[in-house]
């Protein structure tokens, strides 16, 4: 029997969407660069889903149980497939399905023709996590290595306009010696976000699997509201 690509996925109490392996970052700290596994799934997509899959994934989800949130994230950035995005967010807004969106804020930049922020909004997006990770655009470029210039300052704009829109914001940074981590939660707190570090993982570390890797909650001190 072939196995199904791996697009809605349990971790803490959450259920995760698997929308697309591209990313406009190639960040110097990503799981992508050591494995494709996260809380025991393999994320590569053999091909990217439509709505109507992902719709029935996410109900095949429920049968294990309820859950908290269905949380946008996965092998890459969910923006480059926004409406996908909007649609999935509506379908489950007529639900009464909280949701989140795990994004490295460069949702204005891969579609810039659109109200990117508003449209989420509109659709009934619930919360944003969004990978800051650097204080300033030089350390930004040097860890993140996004395809975009200036794409520190989008960061934050989209941020904003989160807030304004609003939709529960965190921004998180990475635990690295490169990262100022009271400078970037000096952002949050003006923006009026929330602000989490996220733990660095090497790559030969079995906590890897466990999802700590990527941008999620790890249930830990360091989750403050600021502002």
């Amino acid at each position: 029997m072939i196995a199904r690509d791996t697009i809605a996925y349990r971790g803490r109490g959450s259920i995760y969407l698997n929308v697309t392996n591209r990313c406009s970052c190639d960040c110097d700290f990503c799981f992508r660069g050591f494995t494709s596994e996260i809380f025991g799934s393999d994320l590569t997509l053999t091909a990217e889903p439509d709505v109507e899959t992902i719709t029935q994934e996410i109900e095949r989800a429920f049968l294990d149980g309820p859950t908290d949130e269905v949380a946008f994230v996965g092998m890459g950035e969910p923006t480059m497939r926004l409406d996908l995005v909007l649609a999935v967010t509506d379908w489950l807004r007529r639900r009464r399905i909280v949701t989140r969106l795990v994004t490295n804020g460069h949702g204005q930049l891969l579609n810039p023709d659109l109200e990117v922020v508003g449209d989420l909004a509109r659709a009934g997006l619930t919360a944003a996590t969004i990978s800051l990770n650097a204080a300033d655009p030089k350390t930004y470029d040097l860890l993140c290595r996004p395809i975009f210039s200036k794409a520190h300052r989008a960061v934050i704009g989209f941020a904003r306009d989160c807030i304004e829109q609003g939709i529960e914001t965190t921004l998180t940074a990475i635990d690295l010696p490169e990262t100022d981590l009271d400078g970037c939660r000096q952002i949050a707190t003006a923006l009026g976000a929330s602000f989490r570090v996220r733990p660095y993982v090497p790559p030969d570390d079995e906590r890897r699997m466990c999802g700590l890797a990527c941008d999620e909650p790890a249930n830990d001190t360091s989750d403050t509201k600021e502002g």
